[in-house]
């Protein structure tokens, strides 16, 4: 059935909402990355303030190509191929491990020239699988059995993440944590899981407090999150990024100091990805800051929304989760700069300046807009059979073996 908008909505179906969100954070993001970069521009590319800038035009060109092409694809086609990609997922998080570090964390591979970072695929892989199984099984979801065959996914994906990359693994745990709570799983299964998580945190703990510094040091990973947590606790030197945010949201006041007149991203690390929410705080103000928080609680609504129009328990549960999961992101980044939270190293999706990371949420909002071309599909052909008198014929909600 053809697409009834005009002008661009005769190419993009789906929830139009989700678009203006993805429009508005696309051009936010070229004027904040623009203004974080000239710094690095003029150190790494002899003055170029352009470069980064244009560079994260072409990624986010990418980007938009990706979420178009993957919106136009039949929304059931996805639970096959997460059937199929969710072994070499495994495998290349398994691989990733192996290979030498990249500031302290081992979470890029390069194959054929293109390097990634895995657990951004494997995010989005295991919520689509996770939509799959808790389908399949929905008619024995109380049974024992059904609970294995349903959870050693995100047991196991967020396992080989955890020690290189603790705030994504954690994230997506808790993604898949609400997802399985949705999908009927028995809540003794499930709150047996979250006992298990918060014996292993208390162990975790207990070990940066008992075991000295000097320990840790060959344990790249372990004395991070020590210092991240520590640094949090009992803010000090460890705690200067923190710092550098906060002068920089506090500097923006309500209505900010205006584009291009930022101060703190000469001092503030990251401030083109990991803090990019405190530098728009600091050039457009408090009012702008609100607003990009409130652009993500529409995302979220918009995404609850298409799963309750949604017909088919796959569709539904798998935009939940992927738009849950972004959302979370967003928030969690969000906290960090605002120093609600510890330091988590997670970019603003769409927002901050990213390879891999921009393209894979791409592919997420493709996959959450194909449901809801589906669901505007059947809508209007309802509406068809009302006007003629037919009963109409709803697409196929069949899940793919």
């Amino acid at each position: 059935m053809q697409n009834q908008g005009t002008g661009i909505f005769k190419y993009l179906r789906g929830d139009r909402g989700i678009w203006y969100i993805m429009m508005i954070l696309s051009l936010l993001s070229v004027l904040a990355v623009y203004s974080a970069t000239g710094r690095m521009a003029h150190r790494y590319q002899d003055g170029h303030t352009a470069y980064y800038m244009l560079k994260h035009v072409a990624i986010l060109a990418a980007a938009w190509v990706t979420m178009f092409a993957v919106h136009r694809v039949k929304y059931t086609r996805f639970a096959r191929l997460s059937k199929l990609m969710i072994g070499p997922v495994i495998l290349l998080l398994a691989y990733t491990l192996t290979v030498a570090a990249v500031n302290d964390a081992s979470r890029w591979i390069s194959i054929f020239g293109f390097t990634f970072q895995t657990s951004e695929l494997a995010k989005v892989v295991l919520v689509v699988y996770l939509a799959r199984v808790l389908t399949k099984y929905q008619p024995v979801i109380k049974e024992p059995r059904s609970f294995w065959k349903i959870a050693w996914a995100p047991l196991l994906v967020c396992g080989l993440i955890f020690s290189e990359n603790f705030s994504t693994s954690a994230l997506l745990m808790l993604t898949c944590f609400v997802l399985m709570v949705v999908g009927g799983l028995p809540g003794k299964y499930l709150w047996g899981m979250v006992g298990c998580g918060v014996l292993a945190g208390g162990v975790m703990l207990a070990v940066f407090a008992l075991v000295p510094d000097e320990a840790l040091a060959d344990k790249a990973r372990l004395g991070t999150w020590k210092n991240r947590i520590e640094g949090f606790v009992e803010p000090g030197e460890e705690a200067y990024q923190v710092t550098q945010a906060k002068i920089a949201v506090a500097g923006g006041g309500l209505f900010g100091k205006g584009p291009g007149n930022s101060t703190q991203r000469n001092f503030l690390p990251h401030p083109y990805s990991d803090y990019i929410y405190a530098l728009i705080i600091e050039e457009y103000g408090m009012v702008m800051g609100i607003g990009v928080l409130l652009l993500y609680l529409w995302f979220l609504r918009r995404g609850i929304s298409i799963a309750r129009a949604c017909k088919g328990s796959f569709g539904s549960y798998m935009v939940l989760g992927l738009t849950f999961m972004l959302t979370l992101q967003a928030l969690v980044n969000m906290g960090v700069a605002v120093d609600l939270l510890p330091v988590t190293g997670q970019p603003l999706p769409f927002l901050s300046m990213g390879g891999t990371s921009l393209l894979f949420t791409a592919l997420a909002v493709g996959i959450i807009l194909s449901v809801s071309a589906s669901v505007q599909e059947q809508k209007l052909g309802q509406e068809a059979g009302a006007v003629t008198g037919r009963k109409a014929v709803p697409a196929s909600m069949k899940l793919p073996s």
